[in-house]
């Protein structure tokens, strides 16, 4: 009788802990798929940029060095999203493209601040049209950010509660980054106003 007692007691222990374990395979998943949605607006801000630097060009021709640096900028928030795409659990892939979109942010407010010292291009409607699209997906893109960081509070709380913590550790779940943007100014999607 004992025997069956013990033997009871080591199954629901061992039940206990696939659960601690499939529960946390999942929270891995659901931040993983949140950064899926970020990168799919990431993706689409980046397509944008080409297009809204080749039709300032044509207007601001004096501005050459600051159309450089939106291009340059973008190349480098592609890469960055490549390497964070790839592993979305990699800290500092995160922290690498947090400060690569924090540079974009901050080149294509230089852009749109320039931008204002030419009326035509202001006027010009694919331009009008680009701007929306990209403040439409800056919005799009804090609200992915925000589920993210969501889902990765989620699972960083679950994997170091006790005894969470002790499967997580053996199991290699590691903590998972936030992607936060350190620069005030960046927080805040771009403002474009043409009017």
């Amino acid at each position: 009788m004992g025997f069956w007692i013990a033997l009871g007691i080591i199954a629901l222990v061992f039940f206990y802990f696939i659960g601690i374990y499939n529960k946390l395979v999942s929270l891995r998943n659901r931040f993983k798929n949140a950064f899926a949605q970020i990168d799919v607006q990431l993706t689409r801000r980046h397509d944008l940029i080409p297009n809204l630097v080749a039709t300032a060009k044509g207007y601001m021709k004096h501005e050459s060095e600051t159309l450089e640096n939106v291009i340059k900028a973008r190349n480098q928030a592609v890469s960055a999203t490549k390497a964070a795409s790839s592993d979305p659990g990699d800290a500092g892939a995160i922290q690498t493209l947090a400060g690569a979109e924090g540079m974009l942010t901050g080149t294509l407010g230089k852009l749109f601040a320039l931008s204002e010292g030419y009326p035509d291009l202001k006027a010009n409607q694919t331009m009008q049209q680009l701007m929306e699209e990209l403040t439409s997906t800056e919005n799009k893109v804090s609200f992915a950010r925000q589920a993210f960081n969501d889902a990765v509070m989620t699972y960083n709380t679950y994997r170091e509660q006790f005894p969470n913590s002790f499967i997580a550790g053996g199991f290699g779940f590691n903590p998972a980054e936030l992607f936060e943007v350190d620069e005030p100014e960046v927080r805040e999607a771009v403002k474009v106003s043409f009017d």
